[in-house]
């Protein structure tokens, strides 16, 4: 089962989540709260996911995102947005998190969601990809990271535009043809090529130049 904690301040919304992901036989919500409890709340129920509100009045969702990536074994965290809180995402994007959603995603999207993230996966909701994008290329260290693609190997390139995808490492290696032990190697090596960036921030590198399919330079669909 996959251990989920469900972190807003508005009750009908945990409520509304707990119910869309408890149709799903391989998930289970463990914990749902408000930010002021969340850190202690997701600790204690050993949640692998966390889908958390980026904008809470007591304990705001970046802080509550800094504190659970301090973590000796932190969860993969997706942050829970609406269109008016573009002002967040690179900030939550350079924190640790592993995804975006909005929080009307569709609940079988959702679902599939879960599961990327929880095989180390990320996810990037359509509707916020294009202000998360802009947001992480806006700063000159995001535009060195995003030229030195390449510098990359061939293969290198290949397993970055796997990523771009949002696949876990053992969908990558299915993908490759390759043990999962090298897909690991070789994703260690293209984030640290890239400058020590996480797997949402490179798939996002990818997808601004060009590398997956479907995809133009820009972002666009071909």
């Amino acid at each position: 089962m996959i251990r989920v904690a469900v972190v807003d301040d508005e009750r009908l919304v945990r409520s509304g989540l707990r119910l869309i992901l408890g149709t799903a036989p391989d998930i289970e919500v463990v914990a749902d709260c408000s930010g002021g409890e969340a850190v202690r709340r997701v600790v204690e129920s050993a949640a692998e996911v966390v889908l958390l509100d980026i904008r809470m009045p007591d304990v705001d969702g970046l802080t509550v995102l800094r504190r659970l990536r301090e973590q000796p074994c932190p969860p993969a965290i997706a942050m829970l947005t609406t269109f008016d809180a573009q002002e967040y995402l690179a900030a939550a994007l350079r924190s640790g998190a592993a995804g975006f959603l909005l929080k009307d995603t569709d609940p079988e999207q959702l679902v599939r969601a879960v599961r990327t993230l929880a095989q180390g996966g990320n996810v990037l909701d359509p509707g916020v990809t294009r202000a998360v994008i802009g947001g992480f290329l806006a700063s000159e260290a995001e535009a060195t990271a995003a030229s030195a693609v390449r510098v990359l190997t061939p293969r290198e390139r290949e397993v970055l535009a796997l990523l771009g995808e949002g696949l876990p490492n053992p969908q990558i290696a299915e993908r490759m043809g390759l043990a999962p032990s090298t897909v690991k190697d070789h994703v260690r090596a293209v984030l640290g090529k890239l400058g020590g960036l996480n797997r949402v921030q490179a798939a996002i590198v990818a997808d601004r130049a060009g590398l997956v399919a479907g995809r133009t330079a820009t972002g666009g669909t071909r």
